[in-house]
């Protein structure tokens, strides 16, 4: 087990996620305990079934990770993990209405040149 306290977190989060790849960090507070850092890879974590899908769909739902991004760490194809989230009734593309209209106006430009 590995410690590391929060100033040496701050200054050096690198050194820190080295350790986590390792070994469990302990992050120390003022000489207490307050947080584990565990090397996901590691840990094995990502190896269980349904796990990476799981993950990559709470990270694209909640707008931490890309359409893409997601899908990789889902280990799927953008049109694979496109059709998961829509079952899951998550939209894959989230637009506003000028964003929409923009969308729209540039296809009808595209369309037009074609």
């Amino acid at each position: 087990m590995e410690t590391v306290n929060v100033s040496g977190l701050k200054n050096n989060p690198s050194e820190a996620l080295r350790k986590a790849h390792r070994d469990v960090v302990v992050v120390m507070n003022r000489d207490k305990p307050d947080a584990l850092l565990v090397g996901i890879e590691s840990a094995g974590v990502l190896d269980g079934n349904g796990v990476r899908p799981a993950l990559a769909t709470a990270l694209f739902r909640d707008g931490h990770l890309s359409l893409v991004r997601s899908a990789r760490l889902a280990q799927m194809s953008v049109s694979e993990f496109v059709s998961h989230v829509s079952r899951l009734g998550i939209p894959a593309v989230q637009l506003n209405a000028r964003e929409a209209t923009q969308d729209m106006d540039t296809l009808e430009e595209w369309l037009a040149l074609s």
